[in-house]
């Protein structure tokens, strides 16, 4: 079978995030959405998603398709239902599109389940990311399951002595996995240290939590589950409920809560988010799918940052800040709480971040981690900056 996960009618609500990648590559708990489908059904998978993406993720075509939604994230009982779907059937959950099985002919165009397909209702449960703050609020059952996919039948790397430990079984280390003298606090939820990651002397982790490959936590962190630490990130300071997509840093000291920061993010020393109203309000979020401000229903909720947006020393965020893709974010006050793409400025003024700046830069900070900036990667970004026009001159 050839799968391919879709982009469903929750991109436009997941946005700044999915600006840059499909809804699949989002990453809640251990694994991204797409890791964890490959992982249950050891396959390699493609994205049918916007046209200016599919360029770095283009879609692979069979004579017979499996179509999921790459919103929801697996478990077994929704991986053996999908199983049991033949061509021209889709399994649909409320208003929720599961999964469509096509052939290439029908997948052309397609959107959404057409009347001649037969419909498959199912009530089972499964976590679903309609809306971006959904990745901070679901982490803790995201990391729990991820945790048992990958740790099932496996066996740790030895936890050195120096470390203190609460519940060393739901702790697991990955080969080359460096971590000493530190607080590991498993009794809430699993703790689990990816491979080549480092755990630095004096952190304090309560689990949830997960350290991917190559990530590296700063002495003294503190961090309080459900926490997500992608890979080739750095991390510092006092951080609780938040993920780090990957190749991010926020290594010194500072204050980050209930929030998401997508790739290629930097925040400066002592960068504070708010994550709680002083009136204990429910906190409003930009949305771009209903270009205002709408409620969340949460009383805590921090920052969502798109990928390559960065800001400077003594930054303070207000509670429930949307941080487009690519700004750079600087000055003394708190910022505003929507902030557009490509923006460059503070308190005193926003201004466009001109373009061929802002490549420079993304080229600098990959050639940092040996990865090529090509013409793929730059022409993404140039839609981006074209897409959002509109939101810089509001």
């Amino acid at each position: 079978m050839n799968y391919i996960l879709f982009d469903s009618a929750s991109r436009n609500n997941l946005l700044p995030l999915t600006f840059t990648r499909p809804v699949a590559d989002i990453r809640i708990g251990i694994l991204t959405i797409r890791e964890k489908w490959e992982k249950y059904l050891n396959v390699s998978t493609s994205s049918l998603t916007e046209a200016y993406l599919s360029l770095k993720y283009p879609v692979v075509k069979a004579h017979i398709n499996m179509l999921i939604n790459g919103s929801i994230c697996p478990n077994p009982a929704i991986i053996e239902a999908i199983g049991k779907l033949t061509e021209g059937q889709a399994l649909v959950s409320d208003d929720t599109v599961v999964a469509m099985c096509l052939n290439a002919e029908s997948l052309e165009n397609i959107a959404e389940p057409t009347t001649e397909m037969e419909m498959i209702e199912t009530n089972l449960p499964f976590l679903k990311v309609h809306n971006t703050w959904d990745i901070f609020n679901l982490n803790d059952q995201a990391i729990k399951e991820d945790f048992e996919l990958l740790t099932k039948g496996r066996k740790s790397q030895p936890i050195p002595v120096s470390n203190r430990c609460v519940n060393p079984e739901n702790i697991f280390i990955e080969e080359g996995a460096v971590v000493e003298f530190a607080i590991l606090n498993a009794s809430n939820g699993p703790i689990y240290i990816g491979k080549e990651a480092e755990v630095m002397e004096g952190c304090k982790i309560r689990g949830s939590f997960a350290l991917c490959e190559h990530a590296v936590l700063k002495m003294d962190a503190k961090i309080y589950g459900p926490t997500t630490i992608g890979p080739y990130s750095k991390v510092g300071g006092e951080v609780t409920q938040s993920v780090v997509f990957g190749y991010s840093n926020k290594a010194h000291d500072g204050f980050l809560g209930h929030s998401v920061l997508g790739e290629w993010c930097n925040l400066g020393a002592d960068t504070n988010t708010s994550n709680l109203k002083n009136t204990y309000e429910e906190v409003k979020l930009w949305s771009y799918a209903e270009d205002c401000f709408v409620q969340t229903g949460l009383q805590f909720c921090g920052t969502i940052m798109g990928d390559h947006s960065k800001c400077g020393i003594n930054t303070m965020f207000n509670t429930g800040t949307v941080i487009g893709v690519n700004a750079n974010v600087f000055g003394p006050g708190f910022q505003r709480n929507f902030v557009p793409s490509f923006s460059w400025g503070g308190t005193h003024g926003l201004q466009d971040y001109d373009l061929k700046k802002a490549v420079k830069t993304a080229e600098i900070v990959y050639a940092r981690r040996n990865k090529p900036f090509d013409k793929v990667e730059k022409a993404i970004l140039s839609e981006i900056f074209s897409l959002t026009y509109k939101n810089r001159r509001a």
